[in-house]
């Protein structure tokens, strides 16, 4: 690979400064207008950010929700060096006792046992020996077990989404606030190799100056849609039969996000929507799934593909999709472009599923150039430091583990997180914007400022420095 002349961020964000076009300081104009409609904090709520987390010599967690991907997490979580499964909760009592059993034969302490009844995950809250409580529930339950744990005074990791509500990402902003508790979206995603090597290499310039990202969730869920085991009482297929929005588009979104430095120097300030028909699961029912089974009683309304194109305060344009409801290769996206070039993953058999990209000066003819060269070069530090770890602990490529990992390590040596409440609010708030700006026929709505202004100020996230798991 030649070499690049990189032009780093500092320098371009510099000349964004120099010309007025970002605005530091939380008493300025832009940070006021951005503010405005926010609620206003209660006497003694204060922001989190840049809040370290305390110093824990081990991380003691406990797990809610035991279906496929908490049972799936709870090894992880016991590999991490200095953590240990204190408790684990499951509506259904054989689920506990089933990842209880699977720690035990892993070598693991047994964790305690909650379950048998819908607030089983209270009784659990109420331990003084957990510090981390991971929610891995259907997403109805996210914000009120969510919020339910942080008001116990334990930090809290929740699945995609936090919440589907605007008003339950503000109260799980305000409650983190009051109680000076963590709230972080277990993001997986934004750990991915391709993409912290894609936010590194915005981050030193290569794109130039970015103008666009391309990210979502593209996944054809169809069979484990009308699985009578996979999601437990079918309740992923029946958010389909009761809203048209965009339900799930972090996992792409994240990244890009990240790599625009949102909350951190730029914000998304508008939504607007788009959707096609709702084809794909009636479809798939009439072709796949016997008469009488139940799903034949269900009417399907969100559409197969649902779009959303947000607006940032730096002129940048995010475009977001969900599509679990067509017959495709599964995808993220997870696409960044800029003055300068652009990464694209997901882009076919040519590139092995590797990437690829286009630079310049690097490259010219109009021609793809994979992407290899520079993963390794722009390799994270995470990766290069426990990848093989990750591998070998955790799935989706690795990428559950670095999450587990960094969030122990964070914890353990009194870190600011990566990933924090305010994040975790504005990545999903895409979720109930899309229905907003879709019941208005399209038209674009405000996406609120969760950090009350304060996203002028620049900061560190995923771009974080390198770092040592306290020793034992």
């Amino acid at each position: 690979m030649p070499e690049h002349a990189a032009v780093s961020r500092r320098t371009l964000m510099g000349g964004a400064l120099a010309s007025g076009a970002v605005v530091a300081g939380l008493g300025s104009p832009a940070a006021a207008a951005s503010s405005e409609g926010a609620p206003a904090r209660r006497p003694g709520q204060r922001s989190m950010i840049g809040v370290p987390f305390q110093e824990h010599p081990t991380v003691r967690v406990g797990l809610v929700g035991l279906g496929n991907r908490g049972h799936g997490m709870a090894s992880g979580w016991a590999a991490v060096p200095g953590c240990t499964v204190r408790a684990v909760c499951d509506i259904r009592s054989e689920r506990a006792r089933r990842t209880a059993d699977k720690l035990v034969a892993e070598g693991r302490p047994r964790p305690v046992e909650y379950g048998g009844s819908a607030d089983a995950y209270s009784r659990m809250l109420r331990r003084d020996d957990i510090d981390l409580v991971y929610i891995a529930t259907p997403w109805e339950f996210h914000y009120e077990q969510g919020r339910a744990a942080l008001l116990a005074g334990k930090h809290v990791l929740v699945e995609l989404p936090v919440a589907t509500e605007l008003k339950e990402l503000w109260d799980l902003v305000d409650t983190s606030e009051r109680t000076r508790r963590h709230l972080i979206l277990s993001e997986n995603c934004s750990y991915g190799r391709n993409e912290l090597a894609m936010l590194k290499m915005a981050h030193d310039g290569l794109f130039g100056e970015v103008t666009n990202g391309h990210g979502g969730y593209l996944h054809d869920l169809r069979a484990l849609l009308f699985s009578d085991t996979y999601y437990t009482d079918a309740w992923r297929r029946l958010w389909h039969t009761r809203s048209t929005a965009s339900f799930y588009p972090m996992h792409g979104l994240a990244p890009i996000a990240a790599a625009m430095d949102i909350n951190r120097g730029d914000r998304m300030t508008t939504l607007r929507a788009t959707s096609t028909e709702p084809r794909g699961l009636a479809d798939y029912r009439e072709r796949f799934v016997p008469e009488g089974h139940p799903s034949w009683r269900e009417t399907y309304i969100n559409g197969d593909l649902v779009t959303c194109l947000i607006d940032t305060a730096q002129g940048r344009v995010i475009r977001a999709e969900h599509d679990v409801s067509s017959p495709r290769p599964y995808s993220r996206i997870n696409s960044l472009a800029g003055s300068r070039g652009i990464f694209e993953d997901y882009a076919g058999v040519d590139s092995a599923g590797g990437g690829r990209v286009y630079l310049e000066p690097d490259h010219g003819g109009h021609t793809w150039r994979a992407f290899d060269a520079y993963r390794k070069e722009f390799d994270h530090w995470l990766w290069l430091k426990i990848g093989d770890d990750a591998e070998n602990n955790g799935g989706h490529g690795g990428m559950d583990y670095v999450l587990q990992w960094r969030t122990v390590q964070q914890m353990r040596a009194g870190l600011v997180p990566d990933i924090d409440v305010y994040d975790s609010a504005v990545w999903c708030s895409p979720v109930p914007l899309s229905v907003k700006s879709l019941a208005a026929g399209g038209r674009p709505v405000a996406v609120p400022d969760f950090t009350r202004g304060a996203w002028v100020n620049r900061r560190t996230g995923l771009d974080s420095r390198p770092g040592e798991m306290p020793p034992l």
